[in-house]
């Protein structure tokens, strides 16, 4: 038996620096190229808490301070993405980071 599709909602945020260089409309474009709808999106200046509570699984980790400090330094856009097997399509657009952070630690 084939395992079925299932329609799901993922948050990507556009890094200020992406933003910065021009690069959301590239962007967005892959995602819809890929099958994606866009369902919700903002420009949004993070606060330290909102990146604390996002970032909490990397508190501690020598790079989390200065993640926290890009991420505050100029806006970001939050775009929500629906479709069928919309978070695998997304792990593949950006990079596995459960793979990256394991690659990460072996080094």
């Amino acid at each position: 038996m084939a395992k079925s599709k299932i329609k799901e909602k993922t948050l990507v945020i556009v890094k200020p620096d992406a933003f910065q260089r021009g690069l959301l409309g590239e962007i967005v474009d892959r995602f819809e190229q890929k099958g994606l709808k866009l369902v919700g999106l903002k420009m949004a200046q993070l606060t330290d808490g909102t990146l604390g509570e996002h970032y909490a699984e990397h508190r501690g980790k020598h790079f989390y301070q200065k993640l926290k400090e890009f991420m505050k330094k100029m806006p970001v856009v939050l775009i929500v993405w629906e479709g069928l097997e919309a978070v695998s399509v997304v792990r593949t657009l950006c990079g596995d980071q459960l793979m990256a952070r394991k690659l990460y630690q072996e080094l």
